[in-house]
């Protein structure tokens, strides 16, 4: 089982210029456990996964909404020379086929 199979929604954005945050949304209570039990959604995996410290990586979870929140530094500033993605929005590709 994939997490976009549990997710209701998977996105990226800019958190300002110089901050990424991935939302993580479930449609229900069991999904959002099981994501979260699975010990896939750490901040070590996303620290290897988008090349960032640990201890610069923020993780909410959210239970009475059944999502998970991660912030963290943007590699480049957003609208920056070496900026592929001005938005953010295409950063959370990584997370889709992630095997839960």
């Amino acid at each position: 089982m994939y997490l976009c199979d549990l997710a209701k929604l998977i996105r990226s954005k800019n958190a300002g210029p110089f901050m990424l945050t991935i939302d993580i949304l479930f449609e229900n209570e069991a999904f959002y456990r099981q994501a979260l039990r699975s010990g896939k959604l750490t901040k070590s995996y996303f620290s290897q996964v988008y090349h960032v410290a640990e201890e610069k990586i923020e993780m909410y979870e959210c239970d009475n909404c059944y999502a998970l929140k991660v912030s963290f530094p943007r590699s480049t500033v957003s609208g920056g020379v070496l900026d592929n993605d001005l938005f953010g929005g295409q950063q959370h590709a990584p997370l889709v086929y992630l095997e839960i």
